[in-house]
């Protein structure tokens, strides 16, 4: 019966139709498979993490309360940081799903999804490695087309998706994977269009698609969602020679009215309901002073995106300088004389040093700002690795740029390796969690952590030694995705115990006790916890000093209209003392992590 099964399926694969529908199948398991794990799996296990989820989801759940979904709000003040569409998706999701966590994160997880199975299509599509002409390899010792492109597609969907950024911000309420996703898919979608030559139709929807893409990204994130790309597509077709030429069939002044159409009316909406006040926060604040000058202490040197592009794209950074040499994107004669289709890698090698090169001459840094341009990483890294695998069909030995790249690797490992058995000494420096370093070693984290980066430089290097270098990718996601399942998760859930756990103790504890008209107040140094807010579904009035907190707890109490002369305060235990509050004003009534909540009188 087995050899009859065998025959059947041998006999089913020889018709090349079936050989393709069972590709993508694989292909949409395998896609599906990257989403669970990086997005999916555990999504709202742990609580929203202060400081900046719990204002995107707080903020969407106010609209669910108040109806109102023009205007944002956060602890009864208007939010003008970012427009409404992540506040849109997420009270959407509340309305479908409940208000929790997991309906909290779902845009974000859906954005990653999508954009790792877009980037998918694109290199299955056009993720041949154009080369000079004596640079190819004869065709019996090449991997055929057809599979370098399935093996281009797999590796550079597997690289987006497993990568600290994307486990990150892929898994939390914030507006930056939605930005991610639409700001990617839109100049996805370009080239999609700009590679098509022999199908008009085709063409211009693969442009249309790019235009509503890039006005939801306006509408996720302000003028940077079609600055950005025009820069980038700009720059391009200029080097190419190609602007005039791509201008007459994009139709990009129907285009451009079409972004207005679906972006301008909530703007329009927006400020007619507030006036110069959100016109100078949103425009003022948000937009031209981020650019310009530091805004919330988010500061670095003109190096820090580098640094963030190292470590955020890990490990598949260690290869990004070798394959963006292998593209030979100063070679504009070359790529002149290719044709569109053979386009993809010197697109993203220009997506890449754009985004890059955009957010180092900002002054605000901050690394959320490096998300839009790994996927441009992933195709260039892609393309490269792809190209290594299929030359070993040939036997030919790689060259010096590939030999020190894998010597790199081998010492990102081991550096890796150590870092992680050493963590438990830098992050008791958190006094939101100084228990943090104990909890992990008590998991056995750090070691688990060195000996899973470790065993992986091993891996490594006895590779190199059998020269077997088209193999370094694979022990590179073996690793990657055994420290995500033995300790990224674990060490995630323990810093939620440590960190959040206690402020979801005591909201919980506030919406017991609290009496009719009495307000809550939290001192918290360093910056608010805003988590507070959501957990509470009440305002808080938050105290950044210790040695304020008496005085405007005597504020609210004078200013109050009810019967009730107390309020409730949160506070860290060691703080307490500085507050200038007496035994006698004070009543604990429970105590969670660090804080401890106080009925004050």
């Amino acid at each position: 019966m087995k050899l009859s099964l065998a025959r059947s399926l041998d006999h089913w694969l020889q018709n090349r139709s079936d050989r393709i529908a069972l590709a993508w199948l694989l292909a949409i398991i395998w896609l599906l498979l990257l989403g669970g794990m990086a997005f999916f799996w555990r999504l709202g296990s742990n609580g929203l993490l202060d400081e900046t989820e719990p204002l995107f989801v707080e903020a969407a759940r106010q609209m669910t309360v108040t109806g109102d979904w023009i205007t944002p709000y956060f602890n009864g003040e208007t939010r003008f940081d970012k427009p409404p569409l992540i506040y849109w998706s997420i009270a959407i999701a509340f309305h479908a799903l409940g208000v929790n966590e997991w309906a909290a994160r779902l845009p974000s997880a859906i954005a990653g999804l999508c954009l790792v199975s877009f980037c998918f299509y694109v290199l299955k599509r056009y993720g041949i490695a154009a080369r000079a002409k004596k640079e190819f390899l004869p065709v019996k010792n090449r991997l055929s087309s057809p599979s370098q492109l399935w093996l281009t597609a797999g590796l550079g969907a597997t690289m987006l998706a497993l990568h600290p950024l994307t486990f990150f911000f892929g898994r939390l309420g914030y507006s930056d994977m939605l930005l991610s996703a639409c700001f990617g898919g839109g100049l996805f979608a370009f080239f999609l269009g700009y590679a098509q030559t022999e199908m008009p139709k085709v063409r211009s929807r693969w442009y249309l698609t790019f235009y509503i893409l890039i006005a939801l990204a306006v509408l996720t994130k302000g003028p940077v969602g079609i600055v950005l790309p025009g820069l980038i597509i700009f720059s391009f077709l200029l080097y190419l020679g190609k602007v005039r030429e791509v201008l007459r069939e994009i139709y990009w002044l129907r285009g451009m009215a079409l972004v207005l159409a679906i972006t301008v009316p909530w703007y329009i909406l927006v400020t007619l309901a507030n006036g110069e006040a959100y016109i100078d926060s949103f425009f003022g604040v948000h937009n031209f002073e981020r650019f310009t000058s530091v805004v919330n202490e988010h500061q670095g040197p003109w190096y820090f995106h580098l640094i963030v592009v190292l470590l955020g794209f890990a490990p598949w950074s260690i290869y990004l300088p070798v394959a963006i040499a292998r593209i030979q994107p100063l070679q504009r004669q070359h790529w002149q004389d290719r044709p569109r289709s053979h386009h993809l890698g010197l697109f993203a090698v220009f997506w890449f040093v754009g985004v890059l090169g955009f957010f180092t001459i900002a002054a605000t840094k901050y690394f959320s700002y490096t998300l839009p341009l790994m996927p441009a990483a992933s195709i260039i890294v892609a393309l490269w690795w792809s190209d290594r695998i299929a030359q070993t069909q040939s036997f030919r030995r790689p060259g010096w740029g590939f030999k020190l790249s894998c010597v790199a690797n081998l010492i990102f490992l081991i550096v890796l390796a150590f870092a992680c058995y050493y963590s438990p000494n830098w992050l008791e420096d958190d006094p939101s969690m100084p228990n943090i370093g104990a909890r992990i070693q008590q998991a056995t984290l750090p070691i688990m952590g060195a000996a899973i980066w470790l065993s992986s430089a091993i891996a490594c290097l006895i590779l190199v030694l059998k020269r077997q270098h088209h193999r370094l990718w694979g022990v590179n996601l073996i690793g990657f995705v055994a420290f995500l399942i033995v300790v990224a998760f674990p060490f995630s859930h323990l810093v939620d115990l440590e960190r959040q756990l206690p402020l979801r103790q005591l909201a919980q504890a506030v919406t017991q006790v609290r009496q009719p008209g009495e307000e809550l107040v939290m001192l918290s140094k360093g910056f608010p916890k805003p988590s507070l807010v959501f957990y509470t579904q009440n305002p808080v009035t938050y105290v950044l000093r210790p040695s304020r907190t008496s005085r405007k707890i005597r504020q609210i109490l004078s200013d109050r209209q009810s019967d009730t002369k107390s309020v409730l305060l949160i506070a860290p235990i060691k703080a307490l003392s500085k507050t200038g509050l007496t035994p006698q004003q004070s009543e604990p009534i429970s105590q969670a992590g660090i804080y401890q909540l106080l009925r004050v009188r």
